[in-house]
């Protein structure tokens, strides 16, 4: 089912989308990549252009969208807002009861455009900011610091945000895309299943480790503390957050990633701190449970994508929900892919047919 959509050797740490390797596709636009999901090919220049375009035009929210945002408790993660407000404005949407392959793609290409805008909208107006209108010149990573941040990205952080959608942009059938393909399976709007997707994603044993790798580092504090931290967490049998996969028994290929990016922008801004604290983190839980116990436990797209955060000064509140903005295009691709099958997902004969 969700293997022409995605493969992953977990033994051998490959991962392809669309049966292209992700090493392969991380130097590319993030609209080409989500291309490459839904489409199911890797676009040619004049389709990319003319699909960017069209991405880049319903980035706006309207009046009654930032009425709704300012509505919600602001002391709330941004995923809670967004939950929120996806659904709110589908009923907005002129083709939210159009299960047609036309009324579709547009339906996914408003979602895929607006959701980067309701996250930033929403993190600014909880700041007491006014929101930053969208810029349609910039990238996807690009337009997404400028509207939280208020200023023109420098490029190295605009490239690493670009990646970083990239990277989360699927994986196969874990469990947010699960309850999403549930959804469509129905026949229900793309909308639903994007909500489905999200409200499964917000918890914590699933999109919400990065944030909390974010507070283990501000926990550890030195590198110097990083060995009795490992220890005592190994001694109490508790997680270490950003540590093993349930399909990657090696180094996730994404955390390989995330890891070269993490040092290269220390070295650029010249504080190795974050990253050295993740380096002793992960040699100590390699030594301890890989080299002395022969457990597969690596680092996973979690760990050092939580160090580029701290680096890139975005706030723990806002991680899922990036991730979200990045999983979205993975999300659409399956649910179109149920679509075709007009079969409902009744999860035992589901199982079955898995395996």
């Amino acid at each position: 089912m969700s293997k022409n959509i995605c493969f992953i050797d977990g033994l051998e740490g490959i991962l392809k989308y669309r049966d292209v390797d992700i090493n392969e596709l991380i130097d590319l636009p993030y609209d080409a990549v989500s291309y490459l999901l839904i489409r199911g090919e890797l676009p040619g220049k004049q389709e990319l252009a003319e699909y960017s375009a069209r991405l880049h035009a319903e980035r706006g929210i309207n009046r009654e969208v930032m009425d709704i945002i300012r509505m919600c408790n602001l002391n709330i993660d941004a995923m809670e807002a967004l939950r929120t407000v996806v659904s709110f404005i589908s009923q907005f949407d002129p083709d939210l009861n159009d299960n047609s392959q036309e009324g579709n793609m547009r339906k996914a290409i408003r979602l895929i455009a607006v959701v980067p805008t309701i996250v930033a909208a929403y993190y600014r107006t909880a700041n007491g900011k006014e929101p930053v209108p969208p810029d349609p010149s910039l990238s996807h990573g690009a337009n997404f610091l400028y509207m939280i941040k208020g200023i023109k990205p420098d490029p190295l952080e605009a490239e690493i945000m670009e990646k970083d959608f990239i990277l989360s942009a699927e994986h196969e059938l874990n469990a947010s895309t699960f309850s999403s393909r549930v959804t469509a399976s129905t026949l229900s709007d793309l909308y639903s299943a994007v909500v489905s997707g999200l409200c499964t994603l917000k918890g914590p044993l699933h999109g919400g480790a990065r944030a909390e790798v974010m507070t283990m580092l501000e926990e550890i504090a030195s590198p110097e503390n990083a060995e009795m931290y490992v220890l005592e967490k190994i001694k109490k049998r508790e997680k270490i957050m950003g540590f093993g996969h349930r399909v990657y028994k090696t180094y996730d290929p994404r955390g390989t990633i995330f890891k070269q990016l993490s040092r290269r922008l220390a070295e650029v801004k010249g504080d190795m701190r974050w990253y050295s604290i993740a380096e002793e983190i992960e040699n100590n839980v390699i030594r301890e449970l890989v080299e002395k116990r022969g457990k597969p436990i690596y680092p996973n797209i979690d760990f050092y994508s939580g160090v580029i955060y701290k680096y890139m000064e975005i706030p723990p509140q806002l991680a899922t929900s990036i991730f979200a903005i990045g999983r979205i295009s993975g999300w659409i691709a399956h649910c179109f892919d149920q679509y075709e099958k007009k079969r409902i997902i009744r999860p035992r004969i589901f199982m079955l047919d898995e395996c």
